[in-house]
């Protein structure tokens, strides 16, 4: 019997996870949001917000220079 090795998915973080490692605040985040300055997000069909760990990494590499 052979196991098929699966390559893991990209992580998907909730928005609390996010907030948490950024340590701002939702409030933060939904104004960021707003104005087109957050990590790209997936919108779940009841409305949660999901974030690609690949795609918060990607915007911290792009927003590093600029600290």
């Amino acid at each position: 019997m052979t196991t098929a090795v699966r390559k893991p998915r990209d992580e998907k973080l909730t928005l609390a996870e996010v907030c948490e490692e950024l340590k701002v605040t939702r409030s933060t985040f939904y104004d960021w949001r707003a104005k087109g300055r957050a990590p790209r997000c997936i919108k779940l069909p009841n409305g949660d917000l999901r974030i690609r760990r690949s795609d918060l990494d990607n915007w911290l590499d792009d927003h590093e220079d600029a600290a």
